[in-house]
């Protein structure tokens, strides 16, 4: 009997031995890999005084994701978009930001990431949603209509003022424009009034603006906010205006007494220094732009420079750039550089001048009466004199003002070719004729 009992229990535990490792033998059951939504994600990007709303459009190539920047009317291509393990990196080579956000729950929750000066970080808290979602501060008709051309003056923290143009467009409650100032633009923003508010933001893979405030019943405004990043923060206000101009950007920059030429020796991206000297410049009309890759308004030029070297070239125009980066490694900045290059297939010489600082530019480049934007645009002659000095730089999202930048520096540029060399020698220094 109890061998009997012994037995069982052995055949017992057999087949319990034997169906654990047939169990065990099964492949284990892997959770289906997380999938990113392809179409348009609506997202926020949180800043002290508001959220900057934005879009973005995912759209997948084979096993390759790429995505786009909705900037109000801008569309930003994103350079370099990873997703794996609901894990999701977009990163703005050439402006050196990134996004990194999880997928949580069909959401993307995260951080954006901007670089600043020497750098130094600022974070802020990203999300996104898929599709297009009622806007969750409801549905309150505006009060005013802010189109037209406005009066601005931005107050700065040691009590000046910075006067500057805001034009804008609403349609309903959605409101679209810039700011205009003597140093540039604040490229395309886009956002709403509600009641007697109104807010407009940016994020364009550079810069994260956001502006909020509120119109007096007299139509003015009085106490406005501007929040760039986490750090910057400063109040304006502003009153229509249909007639107000801004200094012109041809007077603002100058040589010092004394100086009759400009000149440099800078780096390029290999280490080799150039110069004006250089055999390459002689006798060629040379466009000298002061940029650098962090620059909204820089890349603006830069797009637009390109394409006129191109067509220039070839009737005795050369560009170079001297590059003020955030950097100070020289390998640093000159990786910045060669993405910057070939974002928009710049060949023109591009040079390693120093740290992203107005300041130090100056002090960099002597003979200037000082260095008050980037970029700054400087068109010298064949024979070496310096004839206009353009400060700052209007893009595309202030419309007819760029249209008119545009035609503007072709213009010089047509002209400083179409000089005769007989007639350069005799120029004075400030490219009038000598009497």
């Amino acid at each position: 009997m109890g061998h009997t009992i012994m037995r069982k229990s052995a055949a017992a535990a057999v087949l319990s031995a034997t169906l654990c490792v047939s169990a065990c033998e099964k492949p284990p059951v892997v959770a289906d890999a997380p999938i990113l939504h392809v179409g348009y994600w609506q997202a926020s990007i949180t800043l002290p005084g508001g959220d900057i709303e934005t879009g973005i459009e995912i759209s997948k190539a084979g096993q390759n994701y790429q995505a786009t920047l909705i900037n109000g009317q801008e569309r930003v291509r994103i350079g370099h978009v990873i997703f794996s393990d609901g894990q999701i990196l977009l990163r703005f080579p050439a402006f050196n930001n990134e996004i990194r956000a999880t997928l949580v729950d069909g959401r993307l929750l995260g951080e954006l990431t901007l670089v600043k000066r020497y750098g130094e970080s600022e974070v802020m808290p990203f999300t996104a949603v898929p599709g297009n979602k009622p806007d969750s501060h409801g549905n309150e008709p505006a009060k005013y209509d802010l189109s037209g051309r406005w009066n601005v003056r931005f107050h700065e923290h040691d009590g000046s003022d910075t006067p500057s143009i805001g034009e804008f467009a609403q349609r309903g409650s959605r409101l679209f424009g810039t700011f205009l100032n003597p140093n540039g633009d604040y490229r395309y923003l886009a956002g709403h009034v509600r009641g007697s508010s109104f807010d407009l933001s940016t994020f364009d893979g550079a810069h994260a603006f956001y502006f909020a405030g509120k119109i007096d019943d007299d139509g003015t405004i009085k106490k406005a906010s501007f929040w760039s990043g986490t750090s910057w923060h400063q109040y304006w206000s502003a009153f229509p205006d249909k007639n107000v101009k801004l200094p012109d950007s041809f007077q603002r920059t100058f040589l010092k007494p004394g100086y009759d030429t400009f000149d440099f020796a800078f780096p390029d991206q290999d280490g080799n220094i150039v110069s004006l000297a250089n055999d390459k410049y002689e006798d060629k009309v040379v466009v000298v732009t002061i940029a650098g890759t962090w620059c909204p308004n820089c890349n603006d030029e830069a797009r637009m420079m390109a394409q006129l070297y191109k067509e220039f070239r070839g009737r005795g125009m050369e560009v170079v750039a001297l590059m003020f980066e955030h950097f100070e490694d020289h390998d640093v900045a000159a990786e910045q550089v060669r993405q910057f290059r070939e974002k928009f297939a710049i060949e023109y010489d591009t040079l390693i001048a120093g740290i992203s600082d107005k300041a130090e530019a100056s002090k960099a480049l002597p003979a200037l009466s000082a260095v008050l934007a980037f970029p700054t645009t400087i068109f010298i002659d064949r024979g070496g004199r310096v004839r206009r000095i353009h400060t700052g730089f209007t893009g595309p999202g202030t419309g007819e003002h760029y249209q008119a930048l545009q035609q503007d520096f072709r213009q010089i540029i047509t002209e400083l070719l179409a000089e005769p060399a007989d007639l350069i020698e005799t120029l004075t220094s400030d490219g009038t004729p000598q009497e």
